[in-house]
């Protein structure tokens, strides 16, 4: 058989011109995405695919002792119009983009009214023109409001016309942002930490710096795909969200130490002050505040300077001095010290008390040089026992665990700087051991100083202070911080015993008094120092007071210091601070159970009126009085009510017949007017207390409807007390205020060391 080629060829070669057509084509077409529409395919590949795409976790929450949140991570939207749809087919697109259109030309009064409902500042007449001017320009990411929005705003925007609709059908989309909101505001601002958002998350301070790693959890992965027609977020690892932390803050107790202090910066003009409130057995820090002057009466938070701070601490130094020689056995309570016109040379130097001027105290014992604070009864009996050998001084020191390292979880924090004497002397002068006994020469921050008095209160066990309490997860502990123990003991029993003893001297008879209290006992010590700077000493004072309450049996630990120029005193300003702390958290410690304030020995019968004995039974019971009685088990029972011996004997009477009056003598008004009315008689009464009369003698028949006159009365007349008539004041004369014995604690001005 021949091959018909004439007829074949030609057929061949039009399929292959056709093929060579259809791939010419294909290729242009690939060309044309690759390089014209590679915008638009990367913007639709980057809002729809999108590969490794991470999952962000929830940072924890930050919480308070009992459970309030004070950092938390909340979501914000900026919200956003897309105007122009997205559809690349020319009529496709003609035709979404009218849809588009007519729905925001006729849902746009709505939508601007219903944001001017969300958002008052929002003029609708300046939205819409906002509005048509991102139509205008054809804008795909046109901001709508120019503020963020909370999530509870976001859902409301979100309910209204065309908003509602998808992204791709109605245009309207947001941006997520996760901020860390702190919903105490600045309370202990600085101490739960900052945290920033600038391109990436950044910790600044605090907490949240030191417990980053395990706040913030761990990211995950996912990716967009495109299932039934529709892209989706698969989610390849879920994200880790971070774990929260329980604070030993209590939120009570430092809004009380914050607004306290506060209060008393704006009064007296200071510089900066701060206030830390510690629970004795734990060791919690319960409240923390450091303030400084930011404006003309304005203190704010800005730095965590009770950790941070490395200043002289002053006289609330000494009991350190006194403890160390006590617990070597060098001085008791009844050693004396002649501090004499209150001027002593030592070593070239003036040793002043602060009130030299006035001419001295004289003769001193141990107690009473805490109570007035002096300088020199406390350098003279230090450098007696101490001058040769210094260094067992320091030792004695570092013993009480004063000088510590805290290992605090707040970045930044200060060690105590302590200076030990070499052994060839170099860095040590004869007048070094004096001032350091009184609170010169050392460098300690709040904190330590707090934990030391703490330590006192606590019988001389000294404790780590403990700002965290646990890690939880889902509200259950993951990782607990327990008390951690410093020192067993500071110092022998009995040291601390006659301590104690002089720091409660010191509040209740010494310098200290504004620190006390009329309703508890409380404990403490005074402090003023000069503050040292690179030029000398300044005219700034660091005025302080540092001690616990109640003394008998103490509960929690208190310092406060201030920053101020003259005049200053610890005792007669941070003291009044430390008292309405005190007062106010013991007050807070109140028990309302009143079970427990029964007198169980000398118990009052009561005095029941006559009337329903069920009723008198019931609340003889609960108030558990004794009572006798022969009460039917069902049914009402009227009777009579006696007191004495300290049982209640119920008498119940016997039923009176239907119709008659009943005997109401000693009842109650309320009894009396429920059983007439039972019994269809009207009642008026007079008087108040008991039924003594009735208009219808007992027995008597009475028909419903019928009406009687009650006449009520006390069993005993309230006794008339005559006041008696005021004394004439005498003329010419006036009463004085009584003059206050306490001198005001003033700080000394250490003179210039000499060179050695």
């Amino acid at each position: 058989m021949n091959f018909p080629a004439k007829k074949i060829l030609p057929r061949y070669i039009v399929i292959f011109f056709l093929f060579t057509v259809a791939g010419v084509a294909i290729i242009a077409r690939a060309a044309y995405l690759i390089f014209g529409d590679k915008e638009y395919w990367m913007a639709v590949s980057a809002r729809f695919k999108k590969e490794n795409q991470e999952v962000p976790a929830t940072r924890g929450n930050i919480l308070a002792a009992g459970g309030e949140v004070l950092a938390t991570s909340l979501p914000e939207y900026k919200i956003f119009m897309d105007f122009m749809t997205w559809e690349k087919d020319p009529k496709r697109k003609a035709r979404a983009q009218f849809v588009r259109d007519s729905l925001l030309e006729d849902k746009m009064d709505s939508i601007c009214n219903g944001m001017h409902a969300i958002f008052p500042d929002i003029d609708p007449a300046k939205l819409r023109a906002h509005l048509l001017k991102g139509r205008k320009i054809k804008s795909h990411h046109w901001p709508i409001y120019h503020k963020r929005i909370t999530y509870l705003q976001y859902k409301q925007v979100k309910a209204l016309p065309l908003f509602k609709m998808s992204a791709n059908s109605g245009g309207f989309h947001c941006d997520e942002i996760k901020l860390r909101k702190n919903p105490y505001g600045e309370l202990a601002r600085r101490t739960v930490g900052l945290f920033t958002y600038k391109g990436e998350d950044e910790v600044l301070t605090g907490l949240e710096l030191a417990f980053d790693s395990v706040l913030r959890g761990k990211p995950g992965s996912a990716h967009r795909q495109k299932v039934l027609s529709r892209y989706l977020t698969i989610v390849d690892q879920p994200a880790e969200d971070g774990l929260d932390i329980q604070t030993t803050i209590d939120v009570n107790f430092q809004d009380i130490c914050e607004k306290a202090l506060n209060d008393k910066l704006v009064e007296i003009n200071a510089n900066q002050g701060l206030c830390i409130l510690m629970e004795v057995q734990t060791g919690d820090v319960k409240a923390i505040t450091s303030m400084r002057r930011v404006g003309d009466g304005v203190y704010k938070e800005m730095d965590v300077d009770a950790v941070k701070n490395l200043l002289e601490p002053g006289s609330v130094f000494k009991p350190v001095s006194f403890l160390v020689a006590m617990n070597d056995g060098h001085i008791d309570m009844d050693d004396w010290v002649d501090t004499g016109c209150g001027i002593r040379p030592m070593y070239g130097r003036n040793m002043k008390d602060h009130n030299h001027r006035s001419g001295g105290y004289g003769v001193l014992t141990v107690p009473q040089i805490l109570q007035k604070s002096s300088n020199i009864g406390v350098s003279v009996l230090i450098d007696k026992f101490y001058h040769n050998q210094p260094e067992k001084f320091v030792d004695g020191v570092y013993s009480t665990g004063i000088a510590e390292d805290l290992h605090l979880p707040i970045p930044g924090y200060a060690k105590p700087r302590i200076r030990r004497p070499l052994p060839d002397g170099s860095n040590w002068s004869k007048t070094a051991l004096p001032w350091m006994s009184i609170g010169y020469e050392t460098q300690i921050p709040p904190i330590s100083t707090l934990n030391f008095y703490n330590g006192i209160a606590n019988n001389g066990k000294m404790l780590q202070p403990r700002f965290v309490k646990a890690i939880l997860k889902n509200g259950e502990v993951v990782k607990e911080f327990p008390v951690k123990v410093i020192r067993e003991q500071m110092a022998s029993p009995e040291a601390i015993k006659k301590m104690q003893i002089c720091l409660e001297q010191v509040v209740s008879i010494g310098l200290g008094k504004k620190a006390g209290s009329k309703q508890f006992h409380s404990s403490g010590k005074t402090g003023t120092a000069q503050i040292w700077t690179k030029s000398g000493f300044s005219t700034e004072y660091l005025i302080s007071f540092a001690g616990y309450f109640p003394s008998e049996n103490p509960k929690y630990s208190c310092i406060v210091c201030i920053r101020k120029t003259a005049p200053a005193s610890g005792g007669g300003m941070c003291g009044p601070v430390f008292r309405r702390v005190s007062e106010t958290v013991m007050a807070q410690q109140r028990n309302n159970t009143y079970d427990k304030a029964r007198d169980t020995v000398h118990v009052l019968t009561p005095k029941v009126a006559a009337g329903d004995l069920h009723r008198a039974k019931a609340l003889a019971d609960d108030l558990k009085v004794g009572v006798s009685s022969n009460l039917p088990e069902s049914g009402s029972a009227w009777g009579s009510c006696e007191s004495g011996s300290g049982v209640v004997a119920l008498n119940a009477e016997t039923p009176a017949a239907a119709g008659r009056m009943p005997d109401l003598s000693g009842y109650g008004l309320r009894d009396a007017v429920f059983r007439m009315e039972k019994m269809g008689v009207r009642v008026t009464a007079n008087g108040s207390g008991r039924v003594k009369k009735q208009s219808i003698a007992p027995g008597t028949a009475v028909e419903r409807g019928a009406s009687v006159s009650l006449t009520l009365a006390n069993d005993e007349a309230a006794p008339q007390v005559e006041k008696p008539e005021p004394k004439p004041e005498p003329k010419g004369e006036g009463t004085q205020p009584e003059a206050s014995a306490t001198l005001p604690e003033t700080p000394q001005k250490p003179e210039p060391k000499k060179q050695q």
